[in-house]
């Protein structure tokens, strides 16, 4: 696996018609997103399971992730962590502590990247509003399964859609908690994250988001132009 597929292991092409989003046609849909927005902050243990086409038995791993709000996020995949994803106001780094490298990637400007259009699959776990989810993708089902609701959404960006064909998110109708998300790529690969202790609205410590790179890291921005 590369280092940017890696990046992605850290979080959905169907010729299929996106369905408007209905309070009176998804309710349940309704009242998570209304749940949305009272969490400023948000942190979970998880365990990502990514299937191949070519192998018998899925790849397993362990991680954490913190949210908080409006977009500031944090990956570790493994322990102790091998890659860490960190989402800042204007840029994304996305760290190996192993190799001693760190990759810098600019979010600033006016035009949206192909970059900044994939970074929204790592942030769809964590929708504002429905208009922030129909700004951004298309949705495709809303189904029920026993006090699970699954909402799968195809990315309208089509620079996203060459790294995610789909991706869906599933909820608990009682608890309104995030439990999973899942990715399907083009490959036909799949990765799937469920989330366990999480814990909604508690301090998150500022040095998540502001990680001290000693001397011994190649700091580096792949998508600078020279």
């Amino acid at each position: 696996m590369t280092r940017r597929a890696a990046t992605f292991s850290l979080l959905p092409f169907l010729a299929l018609t996106a369905m408007p989003l209905k309070a009176s046609e998804f309710p349940q849909l309704d009242a998570w997103l209304g749940s949305q927005e009272k969490i400023q902050t948000w942190s979970a243990d998880f365990v990502q399971t990514r299937t191949f086409k070519a192998l018998t038995q899925p790849l397993m791993a362990t991680g954490q992730v913190w949210f908080t709000a409006p977009q500031r996020f944090r990956w570790e995949l493994g322990r102790p962590a091998l890659t860490l994803a960190i989402r800042r106001t204007n840029e994304m780094l996305v760290i190996y502590p192993r190799l001693k490298r760190a990759e810098v990637y600019a979010l600033g400007g006016e035009e949206r990247s192909p970059w900044q259009d994939t970074l929204a699959l790592l942030e769809a776990g964590f929708p504002r509003s429905a208009a922030d989810v129909e700004s951004r993708f298309r949705v495709l089902s809303v189904t029920n399964a026993g006090a699970d609701c699954h909402l799968v959404m195809q990315p309208k960006s089509s620079s996203a859609r060459r790294w995610v064909s789909e991706i869906e998110i599933v909820f608990s109708t009682h608890s309104l908690a995030l439990l999973a998300t899942s990715l399907a790529f083009p490959d036909g690969s799949r990765l799937r994250n469920d989330f366990t202790n999480a814990v909604v609205n508690a301090p998150v410590d500022e040095a998540l988001f502001n990680p001290v790179l000693g001397a011994e890291y190649k700091v580096v921005e792949p998508l600078k132009k020279p």
